[in-house]
């Protein structure tokens, strides 16, 4: 059930609308967004920090809030640059935050409102520096493109684990979930 990074996120950019245009504006933007990256993890931390077993997660190694920090400021910056055009190698590294997510225990419940926490802030930042919608926009889809990409990495995560200790095959389980959530 592993997903091919760069097909995943040539699905989203088409389910999300993600546009030549979008990346256009956020290439024009990078010195922009480059410059507001700490502040946004600043945000994005102390929101996380708020929760108890966020807050452990956080503080659980010596430097790793540290460099949490910094990973964030580049998964930020990086949103306005694309890395290579929104290629390969972004959709890689993207893959590889949302298994990183999964392994320190980052879970959805956490993932979901701090992504929205960022959203916000930068939606704040953008109006006082009077930026344009179209920039707003264009950042809100490759923030959910990014999310999906975590989102993702626990359903792959959690399946490939399943199927591995039980021996079912792919429809088997596919099967089970579906009648498991018709009966809740």
């Amino acid at each position: 059930m592993t997903i091919e990074p760069a097909s995943f996120l040539a699905k989203m950019e088409k389910r999300i609308s993600f546009t030549a245009e979008d990346k256009s504006i956020l290439t024009s933007n990078a010195d922009w967004g480059k410059g507001i990256a700490s502040t946004m993890a600043d945000h994005f931390y102390a929101y996380l920090g708020r929760d108890e077993e966020m807050d452990a997660i956080l503080k659980a190694k010596e430097g790793r809030m540290h460099r949490l920090h910094e990973t964030f400021i580049q998964w930020f910056s990086e949103m306005f640059t694309g890395v290579d055009n929104w290629g390969e190698k972004y959709a890689n590294i993207r893959w590889h935050i949302g298994l990183v997510h999964v392994k320190i225990g980052i879970g959805p419940q956490h993932v979901v409102p701090a992504m929205a926490v960022v959203v916000h802030e930068v939606g704040k930042q953008l109006k006082s520096d009077s930026k344009s919608e179209e920039l707003k926009d264009a950042l809100g889809r490759i923030c959910m493109i990014d999310l999906a990409f975590i989102e993702q990495a626990y359903v792959e995560v959690s399946s490939s684990a399943v199927l591995r200790e039980t021996g079912w095959s792919e429809a088997l389980f596919k099967r089970l979930i579906a009648t498991g959530a018709s009966s809740m």
